[in-house]
């Protein structure tokens, strides 16, 4: 598996465990339950996450697959039948990157000696596929699932040994660093400022926290005077 693609998976996986699971462990707080049954809605709450971000990277690389597989059939199939008009539009793509009508025709040309190499360059340059590539559903579901596990771990082990407040605000300080971490990270896979990309998933990581305990302890008042 490529190794971008392995680090795309986990470093995602591990932001959404990591803010669903800080979501429901202060929402569950806000709604004032006891700390048993914080842990118990947390545990439940990293299988569930856990078990969905498997399934979806799973179905994701899948379909990804076959819709490469499809594009690419179809690709072949088109130069099959009319391959002069292929080479006319790969000889279009390389007018629309600088070359001479002449050189472009040239160019076609001497890739049309190999049939492969012009549906190959027409998957790229009309699709954006690299015909060459293939992820591997069952890898992307293992990556995916048991980072997001580890991911919804960080905000629930603290809870593991402090009760109380203290526990919750334990959590979520660890919660709000790990977003830090997990958003710092994620910028060496985009190209931004790695402490920009870390600023705005420690946000993000607060407002939803926010959110979640405002609501929890929102609802809680209305099952009061239920």
């Amino acid at each position: 598996m490529n190794v971008r693609y392995w680090l795309s998976d986990s470093i995602y996986g591990i932001n959404d465990g990591l803010a669903a699971i800080f979501g429901i462990i202060a929402g569950v707080s806000g709604f004032g339950a006891s700390r048993q049954f914080i842990l118990v809605s947390g545990m439940f709450g990293v299988i569930a996450s856990g078990l969905s971000m498997a399934a979806g990277a799973w179905l994701a690389a899948k379909s990804e697959n076959e819709l490469v597989d499809n594009v690419r059939r179809q690709q072949h199939l088109a130069h099959d039948e009319h391959p002069e008009e292929q080479l006319a539009l790969l000889g279009g793509h390389f007018t629309e990157l600088g070359f001479s009508d002449d050189e472009a025709g040239w160019i076609s040309k001497k890739i049309a000696d190999k049939p492969d190499n012009v549906v190959r360059l027409l998957l790229i340059m009309e699709h954006g596929f690299q015909s060459d590539h293939r992820k591997r559903p069952l890898d992307s579901a293992i990556f995916g699932g048991v980072s997001t596990w580890i991911g919804g771990m960080i905000p629930l082990f603290p809870l593991l040994f402090v009760s109380g407040v203290q526990g919750f605000w334990l959590a979520a300080i660890v919660s709000i660093v790990a977003h830090f971490v997990v958003g710092a990270a994620k910028s060496k896979l985009t190209g931004r400022l790695w402490w920009a990309g870390g600023l705005e998933m420690m946000f993000a990581g607060i407002l939803v926290g926010l959110a979640a305990y405002g609501l929890g302890a929102a609802g809680s008042k209305l099952f009061m005077k239920l």
